[in-house]
């Protein structure tokens, strides 16, 4: 049996570099986690990467913008995926550098986990974060390292609970508000899902240099659908109110 590749997670700590991690080390991947120092100061932090530790995660101190331990962590695996957040999302040219420098890494898979960054038509503060993401990927490809990009849509963990009302924790048994008439489609993935075919591209030949579209079919679902799946399950239907798109384009506007 092919030994199992290493897997550095840059991001182990947040929310859906967590999933990475607990996929990596259930799929047998000797698992590393670059882990800044101050963040076991971190109550809930440090409760994470004790936990870790206890699935036989290798945790290495370090941090991005230290080039000198992002590059001793680069060079002790083979595949390394990142799950930073929006605010470090341009700083991942720090890691293409390190990676570069290596020599050693077999694959990359930058943060994206979203839509497809070169393929998506977004507004303002949405268009600003797709251009980052397209940025790293010009990067990337510049520098001849193998790549992986992965377009899983939407987190159905994140967005589902509430139904994605604002300020709701669960989900509406009265009233929903409903963006637009409700009939675009979207596409709502679990995040261990996500987290677990992420890890199974990372070293899959026919990802290589691609991009992997994660989108089962019976996840694709208007809004409207995922509401009426919801009144079916409370077995009640709610009062509906919309929100006109030319309305809520006021609203995103009015935000910035």
């Amino acid at each position: 049996m092919a030994e199992k590749s290493k897997i550095l997670i840059i991001g182990g700590a947040g929310y859906i570099g967590n999933f990475m991690v607990e996929a990596s080390t259930k799929l047998g991947h000797p698992t590393f986690v670059l882990v800044r120092e101050r963040t076991i100061s971190d109550p809930e932090k440090s409760k994470l990467i004790e936990s870790f530790k206890g699935s036989g995660v290798t945790i290495l101190y370090g941090d991005i913008y230290d080039h000198e331990s992002l590059l001793r962590a680069i060079k002790q695996v083979d595949i390394v995926i990142s799950t930073l957040g929006t605010q470090q999302l341009a700083d991942q040219v720090r890691i293409i550098e390190a990676i570069k420098e290596a020599g050693n890494v077999k694959r990359f898979l930058p943060s994206e986990f979203g839509m497809d960054a070169d393929r998506i038509h977004a507004v303002e503060p949405a268009a600003s974060i797709f251009r980052i993401k397209a940025k790293i990927r010009r990067a990337i490809e510049a520098e001849g390292i193998p790549y992986t990009y992965i377009s899983s849509n939407a987190f159905a963990g994140h967005f589902l609970p509430n139904l994605m009302q604002e300020n709701a924790t669960v989900p509406p048994r009265d009233k929903v508000v409903i963006l637009g008439d409700g009939n675009p489609k979207g596409i709502f993935v679990q995040e261990d899902d996500i987290a677990t075919y992420t890890i199974k591209a990372a070293e899959d030949p026919r990802t290589l240099n691609k991009i992997l579209y994660i989108r089962p079919p019976s996840n694709v679902l208007s809004f409207n659908e995922v509401v009426s799946l919801w009144e079916r399950k409370i077995g009640k239907t709610l009062e509906k109110s919309y929100v006109p798109e030319e309305q809520l384009l006021n609203i995103i506007q009015g935000l910035q």
